[in-house]
């Protein structure tokens, strides 16, 4: 149950991504046509431009560690079977969750002053507030930190049962 709303949220925030990519583009666009064309920026794109990247990011985090789409090489792994994929993965996800743990530790505080006290950057015609991005770091942390965990908990069944339920679900029927 936990995988499925796991999964559901990651793609949430996954569609959330693809849309602030897309307007994104259009923002810049503007801020491209109205330079070349007007001498008139848009203002504040390059504030905005920077606080979109952090929040895609970790908008994007979740996904790719549910999806197993992280960096992930398995040269040594399979040599060692299913108990040795098994044991990289675990190691990969506790690293993983110290990884992500410790910048959610680092940016809760923060996130919280930031929003209690109006943070923004920028100066003159436009200030865009910090406390999405910091909010998104938080929460978009956390989820990798509970699909790292849940990552885990595959790889320890398998470790202490010897069988890979999932390679066994994608390999071609034997006859």
């Amino acid at each position: 149950m936990l995988e499925a709303l796991n999964a559901r949220v990651v793609r949430l925030l996954l569609a959330a991504a693809a849309v602030i990519i897309f307007l994104l583009g259009f923002l810049v666009c503007a801020d491209i046509v109205g330079r070349a064309f007007f001498n008139a920026p848009v203002k504040g794109t390059p504030e905005m431009v920077s606080m979109s990247i952090v929040i895609i990011c970790f908008l994007l985090a979740g996904y790719s560690v549910q999806s197993g789409s992280m960096i992930y090489t398995d040269v040594l792994s399979s040599a060692f079977g299913a108990r040795g994929r098994a044991s990289a993965l675990l190691l990969s996800a506790i690293l993983g969750i110290l990884f992500f743990g410790l910048i959610v530790w680092g940016s809760y505080e923060p996130t919280l002053h930031a929003i209690a006290s109006g943070e923004y950057e920028g100066e003159g015609a436009l200030r865009v507030p910090v406390w999405p991005a910091r909010t998104v770091v938080v929460i978009g942390a956390a989820l990798v930190v509970v699909s790292y965990a849940l990552h885990a908990a595959r790889a320890i069944k398998v470790i202490v049962t010897g069988r890979d339920e999932l390679a066994a679900a994608a390999a071609p029927p034997r006859h």
